[in-house]
């Protein structure tokens, strides 16, 4: 394994998706503990960490969260993230109960919607100065 992400807990996203730009600055701000690191599913350490997982890249454009070295996609990557947030949002996480069929089926239906409702941008985004280290 990369040493660059081994043992990391890793957020993956589209970097062009103006959802997914606002859902990773979100986490950015309610995080509890900066504990978590980011990368698009585009870069190359993206690429990478799909490829380790046994992820297709050219068939992944859902969200990917990487917690103790596993792979979780769709609406688990999402409610794992919730976990790692300040106030009530670890409360979202009892929703995992709920069978992946029937979560992704929301899940989905954003995801195939998202450029439609909120945009894509050009190019994928480039963190500050504060926030550089966060991404890999």
């Amino acid at each position: 394994m990369n040493t660059i992400f081994e043992n990391k807990t890793i957020l993956l996203f589209d970097g062009y998706c103006n959802l997914c730009h606002s859902s990773v600055q979100f986490v950015l701000k309610h995080e509890k503990k900066s504990e978590i690191y980011f990368t698009s599913l585009q870069s190359p350490i993206g690429i990478e960490i799909l490829t380790h997982y046994k992820i297709n890249p050219a068939k992944t454009d859902s969200l990917v969260f990487i917690e103790n070295n596993k792979a979780f996609i769709k609406s688990s990557a999402a409610l794992r993230v919730s976990k790692y947030l300040k106030g009530l949002y670890p409360a979202c996480f009892a929703l995992i109960v709920i069978p992946p069929f029937i979560r992704n089926v929301v899940y989905d239906f954003i995801a195939k919607n998202r450029y439609k409702w909120y945009g894509k941008m050009e190019s994928c985004l480039i963190p500050d100065e504060k926030l550089v280290k966060r991404f890999l």
